[in-house]
């Protein structure tokens, strides 16, 4: 029978693994959180239009910290295993 792995030591495990999970999942918070509190002075702008410059801002985040994740997987730690990133080398490309 496996062990049972806490939430936490789990999170903890990810986050070493991946470290841009909680950059991604802390500017998430953050920017629904400050769109939340600038809610109150949003003047004349629509209550849907709002929410969905708010859930933009967070996907474009959590897409943002998802690609550096990309370089640094690519750059640092496949480059040190003498891995290459060969099937994620067109999109490396493209944006390097």
């Amino acid at each position: 029978m496996s062990e049972y792995e806490g939430n936490q030591s789990k999170l903890m495990r990810k986050a070493k693994e991946n470290p841009f999970v909680p950059v991604g999942m802390a500017g998430f918070v953050g920017i629904v959180g400050y769109q939340l509190m600038k809610m109150k002075s949003r003047g004349n702008v629509k209550m849907s239009v709002h929410l969905i410059h708010m859930r933009v801002a967070a996907q474009g985040f959590v897409v943002g910290a998802m690609t550096l994740g990309l370089f640094f997987h690519c750059d640092y730690i496949s480059l040190k295993a003498s891995q290459s990133c060969q099937p994620l080398l067109p999109v490396y490309i493209l944006l390097k």
